[in-house]
């Protein structure tokens, strides 16, 4: 049974955002009749139903002729929510947050022979096979180190001569000497998550390639640099710099607790910008780019953001192209889309907070953007597997049989 709210006349959203000037009248004849366009979208505390009303209404001012009906997922993924709709025999037009693979890529209309596409961010790296099925509206990147001003300060830290491992060691050894729990931690996914942030900006900035190596049975965990990244990460339970007790934390949890000034410092996306300003933290907070074993700066490890997909089998195809390609190329959609969720795109500006602008300004200096997908995805289920790794640390398990744990599950998905 499909959630919806239907509008007067529709324009796409960041997720799935408007039609263009041709689904409005210079389309086809289904357009100048008056096009219905389906939207799947996820609903977030950022991007709420309010959110995606106010752009729509904007669209629907001057696209009198296509109307869109909202999807909302609910408490089902994007792609279980299409799949659901396919199931049914009842295709939506477009869909927000489902990335594309080399085995889901026919669902999706090829969006190769669109020029428009090759301006989108990270429209090359999320390639299958050289052909462009997904497009976005900016990007989001993950491997920052977010610090308290003032803990930095009681303890004579100075963040910029923060580049090494060895240092970030270091640096939380003399902020638990100032009296600070020295990182910040949680449980749910986001133990797992941290550790990628942190240990995929050092080892595939030396090698981008690691991962379809690891697919091919070239490299593994245990005989590679995520080993050393694994063994910095238990020497900071073992010494305290990681409170033993974050896996009982949720995501929020964690969150406030960073923002309350409970933890010196908070490895997150660029997606934390956000919240660090609704608290009006964000004056107080600095941030970094992540320390190394290697290069530095590395490469972010980072993702697409606000990405879309037209569905293959959508009844007004021509027209959802279209209102894919406004909301990933207008300047005023795209700027609406990245303020919501304090994303990122060259090229564009909006009112930031100075937190916000640092982020910026990491990015700008960054080499390179690293996304796990096509080739370099990993295999379905290795991020729930990698977070069970990294929490086992916490509970007595060494560097070694969570490196060694990685590559047997792996070799056991065939």
């Amino acid at each position: 049974m499909r959630t919806m709210w239907r509008r007067t006349c529709g324009f796409a959203v960041a997720p799935l955002v408007m039609a263009s000037a041709v689904a409005c009248g210079g389309g086809s004849d289904q357009a100048a009749e008056g096009t219905t366009l389906r939207v799947i979208v996820n609903i977030t505390p950022n991007l709420t139903e309010k959110y995606w009303n106010d752009l729509f209404a904007g669209y629907e001012k001057h696209h009198p002729d296509v109307k869109v009906e909202l999807e909302l997922t609910g408490t089902i993924s994007a792609d279980a929510k299409l799949r659901q709709d396919l199931a049914a025999g009842d295709p939506p037009d477009v869909a927000q947050q489902i990335t594309p693979n080399a085995d889901t890529a026919s669902l999706f209309a090829d969006l190769s022979d669109q020029p428009w596409t090759a301006r989108t961010p990270l429209a090359d790296q999320y390639a299958i096979d050289g052909k462009h099925y997904l497009v976005g509206v900016g990007e989001q990147i993950q491997s920052l180190v977010f610090y308290d001003k003032a803990a930095f300060e009681k303890a004579g830290l100075d963040a910029a001569k923060i580049r090494t491992m060895d240092q970030f060691t270091a640096a939380m050894g003399d902020l638990k000497g100032a009296g600070y729990k020295p990182l910040q931690a949680a449980g749910q996914w986001v133990t797992g998550s941290q550790f990628s942030m942190m240990a995929d900006a050092g080892v595939l900035t030396a090698d981008p390639e690691w991962t379809v190596k690891r697919k091919d049975g070239k490299v593994s965990f245990a005989k590679s640099g995520y080993l050393p990244y694994l063994e910095h990460y238990k020497s900071w339970i073992d010494k305290g710099y990681l409170d033993k007790s974050a896996l009982g934390l949720t995501y929020a949890d964690g969150q406030t607790a960073f923002l309350n000034g409970k933890s010196a410092m908070y490895v997150m996306g660029s997606y934390f910008v956000p919240a660090a300003d609704a608290a009006k933290k964000s004056d107080g907070i600095g941030v970094f780019t992540m320390p190394t074993d290697g290069a530095y700066p590395s490469g972010q490890f980072g993702n697409i953001s606000n990405p879309y997909v037209v569905v293959n089998k959508s009844h007004h195809r021509a027209e959802a192209i279209e209102f894919v390609k406004w909301a990933t190329t207008d300047p005023e959609a795209i700027k609406s889309q990245l303020a919501s969720d304090g994303n990122l795109r060259e090229g564009f500006t909006y009112p930031m907070s100075s937190l916000g602008s640092s982020v910026q300004k990491i990015l700008d200096k960054a080499p390179s953007v690293i996304v796990k997908s096509g080739e370099s995805q990993p295999i379905a289920g290795f991020s729930d597997e990698l977070n069970k790794q990294v929490q086992s640390l916490y509970t007595g398990s060494s560097p070694s049989d969570a490196a060694d744990g990685l590559d047997k599950w792996w070799n056991s998905q065939g």
